[in-house]
Parts: structure tokens; C-alpha cells; sequence
């Protein structure tokens, strides 16, 4: 039971899950009209605004918010993991570590945009 359970974990995790997660990235990518690279300018620049507010107070930049949220996503095994990989792999690594980076980031968009547009056409709803 244990080798059959550990063949269908093998094939799900190593075929299916990738097939579906490249899958889903480039159909977001496509769907979105390349969401990740279209509006990484406007993403630059909301990161190097300076705080606002009055002198005195204390505030959060929008610099320091993303270093912070990065910060409770990323571990110490997660770095270690792209030394490796990058030791291991070499120069290809890294390109397919940018190249899933690129389609999962339009997979994240996607699914972050994708609550606000069911509340509009909920609130729509309501008026009919």
C-alpha cells in the first residue's frame, strides 16, 4: 500500500502539479496580457515612493511593507534551496527559476484581483 500511495505522490507531484502550474501561468499570462512585465513600472514606483505623513509620526514606507511581507514568506530554507539549485543546476537554473517566477506572478495577480471583481458584480447584483 505505502509503494503505491508513494507512486501516485511521485507522479502527481513531479507530472500533473508542473503541467498544471506552467499551464495556468501561461494562460494567465496570455489572459492578462502579460499582467507581470505590463505594469512592473508602475510596481517599481509605488515601492520608491517616500512615507507619507506628518513629521512626527511614526510611518511605514511602502519599501519597508514589501521587505516586511517578504520577509514572512521567504525562510532561511527557501535561500538555501536557489544556492543549491543554482550550485547544481548553473546558469539554467536561474533561467527557469525567473521563467516560472514570471508566470507564477501572473497566477498571483490573477487570484488576487479575482475577489474584487466577484464583489462588483455581486454589488451590481444588488441594485437589479
Amino acid at each position: 500500500m505505502n509503494q503505491i500511495l508513494t507512486g501516485i505522490n511521485d507522479f502527481m507531484y513531479t507530472y500533473i502539479l508542473l503541467i498544471l502550474l506552467v499551464g495556468a501561468g501561461v494562460f494567465f499570462t496570455v489572459f492578462t496580457k502579460g499582467v507581470q512585465v505590463r505594469l512592473l513600472k508602475d510596481g517599481l514606483k509605488s515601492i520608491m515612493e517616500k512615507k507619507t505623513g506628518n513629521e512626527g509620526e511614526k510611518s511605514v514606507s511602502s519599501f519597508q511593507a514589501l521587505m516586511i511581507s517578504t520577509a514572512s514568506r521567504v525562510g532561511t530554507g527557501n535561500i538555501a534551496g536557489i544556492a543549491t539549485a543554482i550550485a547544481a543546476g548553473g546558469p539554467g537554473a536561474v533561467f527557469w527559476m525567473w521563467t516560472i517566477l514570471l508566470h507564477g506572478k501572473s497566477i498571483k495577480k490573477t487570484l488576487a484581483w479575482n475577489p474584487v471583481f466577484h464583489c462588483i458584480d455581486y454589488l451590481l447584483c444588488l441594485w437589479i
